[in-house]
């Protein structure tokens, strides 16, 4: 089971996309998991055979690092299954996003879940797996009326699915709006460990500018104009495209804190806040943001936005960013100060542009303004670094025609 996202402890395989004997080649998806905010795509990070399945489609959420199923590369002989009581293979930290509004996600441990009474022993308590718990409320049982067989009468999963086929017929399965704000309350909680951890961690600074974007805006009204609406770029991909050009001249912001030191990262890939239809967030990568042409990236940019909206994205889209992005400028926010998500180093925040006066050649002058924040963790850099980004984003932004 990967880790597809900083704060993900455990997931369900909801469909294997190849079978045992197919040969898998390097990156190619080979199977969906759900997370508790996504449908992703796991890629294979080698190439081989499938040799077997281990994990059934709709089997119980697994933690991070179990065993999914065996993969045969060249020259090796075919292996056996390990026993079924094979410990899960600890996970290496891996880069992830997922943020919420003026906030993003750290890696996080899920809260502790309390324990239920053992039945028949007074004074006793069970312990009840998260997912357990979770499904339990779904379909309207009693954690603590359960008979748990895992270990130290630990109530699980399938105990939970037991306990409900037994159940009398009346017992309706979760309506679909039922599901989905059940999945809703894990997602929530998921950011509120994140969030709180990240701020503990992390010795965070702010810094902010204000942004002339009259140029930026005039040159990409000439950009679209005689373009169909479908070919048009909007003002955000010129936010990105800056943002990642400007890491080039800062790079000590891009990259991420593992082994309590910084490592900096030379591609460049662009976590972007993607808002998801009935609440929550996610920030997939944009890679190597700094190399593609805007038409390129505004293309990217929508592909993820649908393919994020539909519960369908790639796992090196959720492991690869090494910034995040965030903007609430649709929503009239004029600044929006971030928490970074671990293990990145910053966090840039982009507001709406707003008309205001303005000096230009000892003129007072009407201009869109715009606010910009970033968010450093001091552990890798500090103010000074962070200020020199924030003016290299600025040149950018006055050179439209450039990015």
């Amino acid at each position: 089971m990967p880790r597809l996202g900083a704060d993900m402890t455990a997931g369900k395989v909801v469909q294997w996309l190849k079978r045992p004997g197919e040969r898998i080649k390097r990156g190619e998806v080979i199977a969906v998991v759900e997370t508790d905010k996504a449908n992703v795509d796991v890629e294979s990070f080698i190439e081989g055979v499938l040799e077997k399945i281990l994990v059934a489609p709709g089997d119980e959420r697994l933690p991070v690092g179990t065993p999914l199923a065996l993969i045969r590369t060249e020259g090796t002989a075919a292996p056996s299954a390990p026993a079924a009581a094979v410990a899960p293979v600890a996970a290496a930290p891996i880069p992830a996003v997922a943020i919420a509004p003026a906030a993003v996600m750290a890696a996080a441990v899920p809260p502790a879940v309390p324990a239920a009474a053992l039945p028949g022993a007074a004074g006793e308590r069970a312990r009840v797996s998260p997912a357990a718990r979770k499904r339990a409320l779904e379909l309207q049982l009693d954690p603590a009326a359960l008979t748990g067989s895992g270990p130290q009468g630990r109530v699980t999963l399938a105990d939970v699915e037991r306990a409900a086929q037994a159940a009398p017929a009346a017992r309706a399965q979760p309506s679909p709006a039922e599901a989905a704000a059940a999945r809703q309350l894990r997602m929530r909680e998921a950011i509120a460990t994140s969030m709180a951890r990240s701020k503990r961690e992390i010795p965070h600074y702010y810094l902010a500018c204000t942004i002339d974007l009259g140029r930026a805006l005039a040159w990409l009204a000439e950009r679209n104009a005689g373009r169909a609406v479908t070919e048009r770029l909007i003002y955000a991909v010129l936010l990105i495209k800056a943002t990642a050009l400007a890491l080039r001249e800062v790079p000590e912001l891009n990259g991420f804190w593992i082994d309590n030191r910084a490592q900096h990262s030379e591609a460049i890939h662009a976590g972007v806040a993607i808002s998801l239809r009935g609440g929550g967030l996610v920030a997939p990568a944009l890679h190597h943001a700094d190399q593609r042409p805007l038409d390129e990236l505004m293309a990217g940019f929508q592909d993820l936005v649908k393919r994020a909206r539909a519960w369908s994205l790639k796992g090196s889209e959720m492991t690869d960013p090494t910034v995040t992005i965030t903007s609430l400028g649709e929503r009239g926010v004029e600044s929006v100060f971030g928490i970074i998500t671990p293990p990145q180093l910053a966090l840039v925040g982009f507001g709406t542009p707003l008309e205001r006066p303005w000096v230009v050649n000892g003129q007072v002058v009407p201009r869109p303004l715009l606010t910009v924040t970033l968010s450093g963790d001091h552990r890798a850099t500090d103010g000074h670094r962070g200020a020199l980004f924030l003016a290299a984003l600025d040149s950018l932004l006055q050179q439209p025609e450039a990015l």
